[in-house]
């Protein structure tokens, strides 16, 4: 048994069946709702994105106490072309 691996068979009553089907429904619609929330605000993550490389890369970052490192522009991260910001709602699948 894998750490991941934390299912144990057991036998469930019609009506658990019948509230794990209602439950996971609910589940599938919360998630929706807020992923698309999540994709309304990228524009406006994408701005928060830039005035935070913005501060540090003027003001700095703590580095110890009081004393602030500037990051050298070529040092900030960039993003991979191609992804987007997304809800990660699931873990632990099998095969990881």
């Amino acid at each position: 048994m894998t750490f991941k691996n934390l299912f144990i068979e057991h036998d469930r009553s019609k009506e658990v069946e019948e509230w794990i089907k209602e439950e996971s429904a609910e589940q599938e619609l919360r998630y929706t709702k807020i992923a698309q929330q999540m994709d309304d605000l990228a524009p406006i993550r994408e701005k928060w994105y830039q005035e935070f490389f913005d501060r540090i890369s003027t003001a700095g970052f703590n580095e110890d106490g009081d004393l602030k490192i500037p990051v050298k522009p070529e040092d900030l991260p960039v993003k991979p072309e191609g992804l987007k910001d997304q809800v990660i709602w699931k873990y632990g699948v099998d095969g990881e």
